[in-house]
């Protein structure tokens, strides 16, 4: 989400990006924040799905197994 406690979203995105431990990590963001200006920021900081609320448990389950068929490379065919 991008409104947490102490480290938001973006900032936590950031993070795992620039740690080469978590860097191929795939991140789903799911948040009430669905302006367009908002997706386009999380997707140049390496988000790979980004799902607003509410969201359907279907597309997070189909984002999930995607990531999940490709584990190398941390980018999943269903990126939205």
């Amino acid at each position: 989400d991008i409104e947490m406690p102490r480290m938001d979203g973006f900032e936590l995105a950031r993070h795992l990006r620039r740690d080469a431990g978590t860097q191929n990590l795939p991140i789903i963001m799911i948040t009430s924040r669905t302006a367009d200006k908002h997706r386009d920021y999380a997707m140049q900081l390496g988000v790979n799905a980004y799902l607003g609320k509410p969201y359907q448990e279907d597309e997070l389950l189909q984002q999930i197994a995607g990531f999940v068929a490709a584990p190398e490379t941390g980018r999943s065919a269903n990126n939205h």
